[in-house]
């Protein structure tokens, strides 16, 4: 095989359709945790529900004392490849700044 031919193939893009399925579930996180394998980046995504309280500021406090924890249920978990996480912070970053710009003109 000649050098030419040995060459990698030059990158082609191709247009993502993006396809959620009917019936897709939306779950709420408010806590997530991020941990690093070997080879992946594991991102856990967790709904934590604070008890409702209805007391006295001081007996609220106790009572949240004697509580010590609060379960958080895991609602959804990816894994990735290290390499496209600063695709992923990106994305995050462009879609919190178009929230917040949105946020203003409202």
């Amino acid at each position: 095989m000649s050098e030419a031919e040995q060459k990698e193939p030059e990158g082609i893009a191709l247009h993502i359709d993006w396809h959620i399925p009917e019936g897709a579930q939306s779950r709420y996180a408010n806590n997530v945790l991020v941990q690093a394998g070997q080879y992946e980046i594991i991102i856990s995504f967790f709904e934590a529900q604070i008890p409702i309280l209805l007391g006295q500021p001081e007996e609220n406090r106790r009572k949240l004392e004697e509580l010590g924890s609060i379960r958080a249920e895991l609602v959804s978990r990816i894994v990735v490849s290290p390499e496209i996480l600063p695709v992923m912070i990106k994305a995050l970053e462009t879609g919190l700044e178009t929230y917040r710009q949105a946020k203003e003109q409202a």
